[in-house]
């Protein structure tokens, strides 16, 4: 990723070297490229869940193979985002923007053409890079550009697309499968990209300084590559072959220590673990991962729990899910403006009851259930969970001074990204331990332990700090 990096700003200075280095900010155009940026990166994490069996067919290859697509995918945007507290700080915002965008555009274009499943996973992995830079890039951008009393409406705005965008990936890829080849998938967000990375060269503005003598140590992108890279595929291996999953986990972990120790001797670390010493941020960051667990765990089994164990369509278990994801998406946005307004302890505190109370009908879960009380419940519980991750993601980011900034910002989304893997990885396990009797009581293995996520969720924002607001 660092070469193609350098390789690209020698073709920007080429091209593109003029500075829009201002005062005053375009907030709304700004903002605008970001979201739309970070939805299309994002929805291109379960996009092609439901074309894996029209790709089988295509390159007459297994399911395991296929899977690929979207382990790979995970994997390097997970190995990239640690990396981006050292670009951020090394390289100006147009620069970054460009360089994502044009790597997601470029990746999505060769998917589209693929003649191959090896050439079509290799475009995957382009698509990845760009798509790792986004998220903490856009994070730091606004929280510097805006005003610190409006953060949480700035971070609604970006909860509803981020949070958005994935769960509405299979439903959306469904309906165009059904009416068009698979490769649409790729050539329908392309122009979006294009546009995007035009936009980005004529009106993206550049924010704060960065420091161009700053080295990255590669010493600390090995250890963050191997530590986060097994972590990610050791947990989305439990399920399949639990002993290697373990294994891989353990290597991950190993090396993560020796990442945090080598960070530690560094006098300017690619990824400053100092920032945990701040307790409002620790706790916020470890509610932030067991919210991402509630977010996606449900949306990783209820489907397979409604279309093999109830014998219901796929398009009958998207419209199940559907609604909730629309309610998560609109409470994102009004949990944002609420959380500028009362602090995100209060919102927690009745999000994270929410959710227990709405998973409580899942543990009695047979096969006459009610698909409609389902979705009423999923519905409470994307709510519920909205309260609380939109409002603990901006306080996590509140509470830094802003040259910590890049590095909380990179510092949440991995490890939202790890824990996240890791707890649904572990409840899956579970789930899959117990359907070995019954689906069902795999099923309600599962939500239990969704509702202790939940309970300790209450718990520990019981410890929480309630900052001021207006």
């Amino acid at each position: 990723m660092i070469t193609a990096f350098k390789l690209y700003l020698q073709l920007e200075k080429l091209f593109g070297g003029v500075s829009f280095v201002t005062k005053s900010y375009h907030v709304r155009t700004i903002l605008t490229i970001f979201t739309l940026g970070a939805f299309i990166t994002i929805l291109n994490q379960t996009l092609l869940f439901t074309a894996f069996p029209d790709i089988m067919k295509t390159f007459s290859i297994s399911g395991n193979t296929v899977q690929w697509l979207t382990t790979a995918y995970m994997l390097v945007n997970g190995v990239c985002i640690p990396v981006t507290a050292y670009l951020i700080g090394r390289f100006n915002t147009r620069q970054l923007t460009l360089f994502a965008l044009g790597t997601f555009s470029l990746g999505t274009l060769l998917s589209a053409i693929s003649p191959a499943f090896s050439l079509l996973l290799i475009s995957r992995l382009i698509q990845a890079i760009g798509a790792g830079i986004i998220i903490p890039l856009m994070q730091v951008v606004m929280f510097t550009i805006v005003a610190k009393e409006k953060h949480g409406t700035v971070m609604g705005i970006i909860s509803l697309t981020t949070g958005f965008a994935p769960l509405i990936g299979p439903t959306v890829a469904g309906f165009i499968i059904s009416h068009l080849s698979w490769r649409y998938l790729f050539w329908l967000v392309l122009p979006i990209g294009i546009g995007l990375t035009i936009a980005t060269f004529f009106c993206m503005q550049n924010v704060g300084t960065v420091n161009k003598r700053q080295r990255l140590d590669y010493s600390s992108v090995t250890y963050s590559t191997l530590g986060f890279g097994s972590l990610l595929y050791g947990t989305g291996s439990l399920n399949s072959n639990i002993k290697l999953g373990i294994l891989f986990i353990i290597i991950g972990f190993l090396f993560i220590v020796i990442f945090i120790h080598r960070e530690a001797q560094l006098k300017k670390p690619m990824l400053d673990f100092s920032i945990f010493k701040n307790r409002q941020f620790s706790i916020s960051l470890v509610l932030v991962v067991l919210s991402f667990i509630i977010l996606i765990g449900p949306q990783a089994i209820v489907p397979t729990l409604i279309q093999s164990a109830m014998h219901h369509s796929a398009l009958t278990s998207a419209f199940v899910l559907l609604p909730g994801a629309i309610a998560s998406g609109l409470t994102s946005l009004v949990a944002g403006h609420l959380y500028d307004r009362i602090g995100a302890k209060i919102l927690g505190l009745v999000g994270s009851l929410t959710v227990a109370i709405s998973m409580i009908p899942f543990l009695f879960l047979n096969i006459h259930s009610s698909l409609i009380m389902m979705a009423i419940c999923l519905i409470f519980k994307m709510i519920g969970n909205a309260l609380v991750l939109t409002p603990l993601t901006t306080e996590a980011l509140n509470v830094l001074p802003n040259p910590l900034l890049k590095h909380g910002t990179a510092m949440v989304n991995t490890l939202r990204q790890v824990g996240g893997s890791i707890g649904t990885g572990i409840l899956v396990a579970i789930q899959t331990f117990y359907s070995t009797r019954s689906p069902f009581i795999g099923a309600r293995a599962f939500f239990m332990g969704i509702v202790l996520i939940s309970i300790l969720r209450f718990l520990l924002i019981l410890m929480l700090k309630q900052t001021k607001h207006a």
